[in-house]
């Protein structure tokens, strides 16, 4: 695969809120996942090929000399390159990084689409014995024909919840981040239903949902162009238009109500949904992560 240089690795929050992350960490750059909805693909982060992975030569090199300057934190990977790509199988930047974070002082939350992070539990679990660990996979349908239509390069649902029972069983801390949710296409009550149900039999201890989407330029001509090749039958693109123009945010109609079902469905299964009650539960008995946080 193709390769590029980084010059630093461990990008530095201006807020701890989303997950608890101190720290943003890329080793990749780019995905081949497919998604239709990916906000990462907006012209605003200027990547050139977007659906093309090109690994970080030098990112472990960094890591290391980062790992001893900086204070430690919480290092979150995910949010703008998926860490369990393809490639990661044989490069293994994402193992021999959480390999480094290991003993460091600082805790790991990652978020993903791939069961490949099931590879890693051993090395998760001794992060998890000394600093807050928290694994999350991304979830948006129950349904693994919407899913393969929504996400086309990716694992099926059905295997995600297949990987999060199984880190789950290893004593790990695991999440779902529940978005996009797409209007007129996903945002069902039967799909929040089922998402939560499955997650609560799974062993899943949170669920942070966003009953919408995102749409940038650059994203959003891509998102349309997708919405009239996969759903021909629909004017979904005109829809989208014609409700949220120009809109950042494209929240579903069904947001209020959907949010209710969701609830109720966390509140029967025991899955925390509320931000800091999420960071306070995979932190809990880390001292100094607490003390940071609060």
């Amino acid at each position: 695969m193709k390769t590029i240089l980084a010059k630093s690795i461990l990008q530095k929050n201006k807020s701890g809120a989303w997950f608890g992350n101190d720290y943003n960490m890329n080793l990749y750059k780019g995905c081949c996942h497919g998604c239709i909805y990916c906000d990462s693909r907006s012209d605003c982060y200027n990547i050139d090929n977007f659906d093309e992975v090109r690994a970080k030569e030098n990112a472990l090199e960094i890591l290391r000399g980062e790992l001893k300057r900086r204070t430690p934190g919480v290092i979150g990977t995910g949010a703008m390159s998926d860490p369990y790509n393809p490639f990661e199988k044989t490069e293994l930047l994402s193992r021999r990084a959480a390999e480094l974070i290991s003993g460091s002082g600082f805790g790991l939350t990652v978020v993903t689409k791939s069961p490949l992070i099931t590879r890693d539990i051993d090395v998760f679990g001794e992060i998890a014995a000394e600093q807050p660990l928290l694994l999350k996979m991304t979830v948006t349908t129950a349904d693994d024909g919407l899913c393969g239509l929504l996400e086309p390069n990716v694992a099926p649902t059905s295997e995600r919840f297949a990987a999060l029972e199984k880190l789950a069983s290893a004593g790990l801390f695991t999440g779902i981040t529940l978005m996009p949710i797409l209007p007129f296409i996903n945002d069902t009550t039967e799909n929040i239903r089922a998402i939560v149900r499955r997650a609560g039999e799974c062993g899943v201890r949170t669920i942070f949902p966003f009953f919408g989407l995102t749409l940038r330029d650059g994203q959003r001509e891509y998102f349309y162009s997708r919405l009239s090749r996969i759903f021909p039958e629909k004017p979904l693109a005109k829809m989208y238009s014609e409700r949220f123009g120009g809109s950042y945010e494209c929240v579903s109609p069904r947001m209020n109500e959907l949010w209710e079902i969701f609830r109720e469905e966390c509140h029967a299964a025991g899955i925390l949904y509320r931000m800091d009650e999420i960071i306070s539960a995979y932190m809990a008995g880390h001292l100094s992560e607490q003390t940071r946080f609060f």
